[in-house]
This record gives structure tokens, C-alpha cells and sequence, in this order.
């Protein structure tokens, strides 16, 4: 339960199910099972509370009916919807954006955290590599994402602190903190938005991205 795209997903299922069972019915009759499925069907253990699948924001709910009707949201919906996520992020509060790209690689390389198991203040793993390539050491990733292999470097990113390099190291901050702020349904979690990483961990990430020296960009 911990990334967005597993909920969205999940929920997807479930609207699958309903309608499969519900054919025929009234739309009210069809959400009322579907709630009545979540409600069995989940349940709050430790850190893990059901109002993770329960409380959807305007954001996914959008998303998830466009992706039960099967096309994309309308431009002005969509547009909308980017606009309020923008303004949900927190950029650093000290203004570097760049912090230890060896960290960061240890966290985009962990799936850990947010289980019922876990401590209530552990850290978390940003799971990164479940979507993306990240170096070309790696033998197995993810392809739901675009592969991060040169990412730093593929922009032209010399110098993190440079003003050349402040709109590509905004726009990174911004897409890690909360990505449906650039793409409304982008299957990205809503990492700093959503409390997964730490503002912290997101700096590590960054200079894993951005850094000159790290592996990502050799």
C-alpha cells in the first residue's frame, strides 16, 4: 500500500469488479458496492491505516474515473488539476536543493517502509528503482518510468548551483515532491507531498540525479 500507482491501481480493480456486478444497476447502487468492498476488504494495521485507500483527494479521483472510462482527462481538467498540486510544493526551506548523492543512491534503491511492520519513524525507501533504471550497472529495473542514466548530464547540468541549471533543478524538486503537479495522472508517487520521503531524503535524491560526480551521470 505504500506507492500511489498500487492504490490507484487496487481501486481500478475494485471499480472492474463492481461493474461487472452491477450491470444494469444505477451508478449509486455500483459506488455502494465499491465501498462495501473496501470496507471488508481492508482493514488498519499498525502504521498501515486504511484511510490510505479510503481518503481520495479531488486528484485521484479524477484520474481514477478517466482511467476506468478509458481516456485521458479532459486538457482544462487536467490543466486544473496540475495547477493545484504546483502549489502543493515545498521547496527547500534553506534553498539547496543538492544533498549526498551516495545517500541518495542507497534511497532510490530501497522499497522499504510504510508497512504495518514499520516503526512510525522509520525512514523510507524511495523505491525508484521499481520504475526507472538509475546506473548501467543495474541488470533489472523498472520501465513504468523513463530510464534516470545520465539524467544530470543528458541536460546539459555542469554546475547543480548555477543559475543555467535552476529551471531543470526546480523542475526536478518539483516532480519528486509531487509529479502530478507537471502530468495530472502521472503514475508517480507524490513522494515529499505525501509524506514518503523527507525533505531531507529529496535532496539526497536530487544530487543523485544531479550531480556531476555521481554514478548517474558517468
Amino acid at each position: 500500500m505504500k506507492k500511489t500507482p498500487a492504490i490507484v491501481l487496487t481501486l481500478s480493480a475494485v471499480a472492474v469488479v463492481v461493474g461487472c456486478a452491477a450491470v444494469g444497476s444505477p451508478a449509486a447502487d455500483a459506488d455502494k458496492v465499491a465501498a462495501e468492498m473496501v470496507r471488508t476488504g481492508f482493514r488498519s494495521q499498525g502504521i498501515a491505516k486504511i484511510e490510505r485507500v479510503t481518503a481520495i483527494d479531488e486528484t485521484l479521483q479524477a484520474c481514477n474515473a478517466a482511467d476506468v472510462a478509458g481516456k485521458p482527462l479532459d486538457p482544462a481538467t487536467a490543466k486544473r488539476i496540475e495547477e493545484a498540486n504546483l502549489k502543493t510544493v515545498k521547496w527547500p526551506g534553506d534553498g539547496k536543493f543538492l544533498g549526498d548523492w551516495k545517500q541518495g543512491e542507497q534511497i532510490a534503491q530501497s522499497g522499504r517502509g510504510l508497512t504495518w511492520t514499520d516503526a512510525a519513524n522509520a525512514a523510507n525507501g524511495g523505491n525508484c528503482y521499481n520504475c526507472h533504471q538509475i546506473t548501467k550497472e543495474e541488470i533489472s529495473f523498472g520501465t513504468i518510468g523513463p530510464s534516470l542514466y545520465h539524467y544530470g548530464k543528458l541536460r546539459g547540468v555542469t554546475d547543480p548551483n548555477s543559475a543555467a541549471a535552476k529551471p531543470i533543478v526546480e523542475y526536478t524538486w518539483g516532480k519528486i515532491w509531487n509529479a502530478k503537479a507537471y502530468n495530472a495522472c502521472s503514475n508517480m508517487p507524490r513522494s515529499g507531498h505525501m509524506g514518503n520521503l523527507t525533505e531531507q531524503q529529496i535532496k539526497h535524491i536530487m544530487a543523485l540525479l544531479l550531480d556531476p560526480a555521481s554514478p548517474v551521470n558517468k
